[in-house]
């Protein structure tokens, strides 16, 4: 079966940038740290799942779709025009892109949507006829783990494949559920609120007995603890509009087809990389 590797692009340059031990420079006294880790990973998930295709996309600088739902999402991160080129991650945006036009990887900014859509596009259009990993640190795409479609979380030798099981284990929901489950429990990377008195075990518990964020809502009267039974009431709007934000679909437009994103890694190096682009 031919498999699909999505990198989520912006995750990867910032878990790479800031997760380098120092900033590093080449011969010309230019940042590449950014770049070479970026590199250097990418290379490292390709040999790790032997891609037949592969795509990276990356979030543009348009105003977020989202926040016509909600103000506050995502409204607690960083605003890097405001920070040195130093402190930027995307100061090394531009070389990574020849790094892939040098590799042959297809990729793009989204612009209508959020990377996000545009990857649960692909998992849902193509999930039956290809395997898909997805690479991200975004809990989001739990969502769309089934029998084909996993998430690879890149961390060198600790490194974690995501499946159907590692979520029944993890949060003792399966992936289908856990756009209900993080409407319940909230999410402070992107700025969601959750309803109060509910953690993780308490969101499962709930999504257990009543299957899922709808039923749990429309339920709310059989809850037993009180607590809990006003917390869903009390927040029962919060939470619709928290799924809104959460629950991922096909309605995104794919930049490139199937067919555009063949790929055969030929053994190149994360130096050879660097010096085919004039970065060494």
């Amino acid at each position: 079966m031919p498999k699909l590797l999505i990198i989520d692009g912006h995750n990867l340059l910032f878990q790479m940038f800031f997760g380098m031990p120092s900033r590093i420079i080449n011969k010309d006294g230019k940042a590449i740290q950014g770049t070479l880790g970026f590199v250097g990973a990418l290379l490292k998930i390709i040999r790790m799942t032997n891609p037949t295709h592969t795509v990276v996309l990356f979030d543009s600088e348009q105003e977020n779709p989202r926040a016509e739902i909600d103000a506050d999402y995502k409204a607690n991160r960083t605003d890097y025009s405001t920070v040195s080129e130093d402190e930027s991650p995307f100061s090394q945006l531009d070389d990574v892109y020849k790094a892939l036009d040098f590799l042959s990887i297809k990729h793009t900014e989204v612009t209508e949507h959020e990377t996000d859509d545009v990857i649960a596009s692909y998992a849902i259009k193509y999930g039956d006829e290809v395997e898909i990993v997805i690479s991200s640190f975004d809990s989001d795409f739990f969502q769309l783990i089934c029998d084909n479609v996993s998430i690879i979380r890149y961390r060198g030798d600790k490194t974690i494949i995501c499946d159907s099981a590692y979520i029944i284990e993890k949060l003792g929901i399966i992936p289908q559920q856990y756009a209900d489950f993080k409407s319940l429990t909230g999410d402070t990377s992107d700025n969601i609120k959750g309803a109060e008195k509910i953690g993780p075990k308490t969101a499962a518990a709930l999504i257990n007995k009543f299957g899922n964020l709808s039923e749990i809502i429309t339920r709310a009267k059989e809850i037993e603890k009180p607590s809990i039974r006003e917390s869903i009431i009390k927040n029962t709007e919060w939470l619709k509009n928290n799924y809104k934000l959460i629950k991922l679909d096909d309605k995104a437009g794919l930049p490139f087809g199937l067919d555009e994103l063949r790929y055969n890694y030929n053994g190149i190096t994360t130096n050879e990389v660097l010096m085919g682009i004039n970065l060494r």
